[in-house]
């Protein structure tokens, strides 16, 4: 067996088994809830492509292994000519990575579509119920429960129920606005989406299984970070829980949901992220960018 294949095996192990074991209980992520989804997502593209070039490292021979070594040196990439003339072993490896890629990419590509028609078809119906209120920049539903929530992507809308407007001050009003325009502007349905995907082509793996938990409620929690710019805690606190009961259609994003509690704690006590974090990232950030040359050079991708 080829031994280069060791460098993939091990991060394959590292990122689908080990680093989900540390990302859970990380006391951390909820401070710093960008760097928390930056890790995730960090780890899901280390799985991935090392999950894609483990098959082609067993199928060539050991005397190919450096072709990628040689490929970043000296900045020779090969050409889709070249890629389509690949015979025997080269394509086997190529056919095998590109069919391990192929499993998130296509559910990623699935699950978009399935979301961009649930939030037109929501769309349609709520330009023909509800009413666009230019103060508010939001389109107002009559219902009595307090809501508030967005579509995101190209049928992006905020969306105030009646019952929001009534029960909820100008000041909290204003913090869950600004908290669904996050999610907006940040495009956090792409992270959901690809946390679905990564689930569903890989179940059963701790990373994409708790990766799907973690990312939602962490995105929830960058979306108040923003908001909280614009508005006071106390606002934004006093509007989770007058929001708490609310609920969103599928494929949207609300204020309130069932993490309003753990997020309006976390709202109210102070914290900071501390030296502690940025210590652990420079760290990462130099371990990750001084084993690059060691896996590339480890890997067989044809050439």
């Amino acid at each position: 067996m080829n031994h280069h294949v060791l460098v993939p095996l091990g991060f394959v192990l590292f990122s689908g088994f080990v680093a989900p074991w540390l990302l859970v209980p990380a006391r951390w992520a909820p401070q710093v809830p960008r760097l928390a989804l930056a890790a995730w997502t960090a780890c899901g593209a280390v799985f991935a492509v090392s999950a894609a070039l483990l098959p082609a490292q067993m199928v060539l021979p050991a005397e190919s292994s450096h072709r990628l070594a040689d490929l970043l040196f000296t900045l020779d990439l090969p050409t889709p000519a070249h890629l389509l003339a690949l015979r025997g072993r080269d394509l086997l490896a190529a056919l095998l990575a590109a069919a391990v890629l192929a499993l998130p990419a296509g559910a990623f590509g699935r699950g978009l579509l399935r979301a961009r028609r649930s939030r037109r078809a929501h769309a349609d119906v709520l330009r023909m119920i509800g009413r666009y209120d230019p103060g508010l920049r939001a389109t107002v539903l009559d219902h009595a429960r307090p809501a508030v929530y967005c579509l995101p992507g190209r049928s992006r809308r905020v969306v105030v129920s009646s019952g929001a407007v009534e029960t909820l001050t100008p000041a909290q009003l204003a913090a869950a606005l600004a908290h669904e325009r996050a999610h907006i502007a940040g495009r956090h349905h792409l992270l959901v989406a690809a946390a679905e995907a990564f689930r569903t082509a890989f179940r059963g793996l701790p990373l994409a299984r708790h990766g799907a938990a973690s990312v939602p409620l962490l995105l929830e929690m960058a979306a108040d970070d923003r908001a909280l710019r614009r508005c006071t805690r106390d606002a934004l606190a006093t509007a989770l829980y007058a929001l708490a009961a609310g609920r969103a259609p599928r494929s949207a994003f609300a204020a309130g949901g069932p993490s309003a509690a753990l997020r309006m704690r976390r709202i109210l006590t102070p914290h900071s992220a501390g030296h502690p974090v940025l210590r652990g990232l420079f760290a990462i950030s130099a371990a990750a960018l001084a084993m690059a040359p060691l896996v590339i050079a480890c890997c067989s991708f044809p050439a």
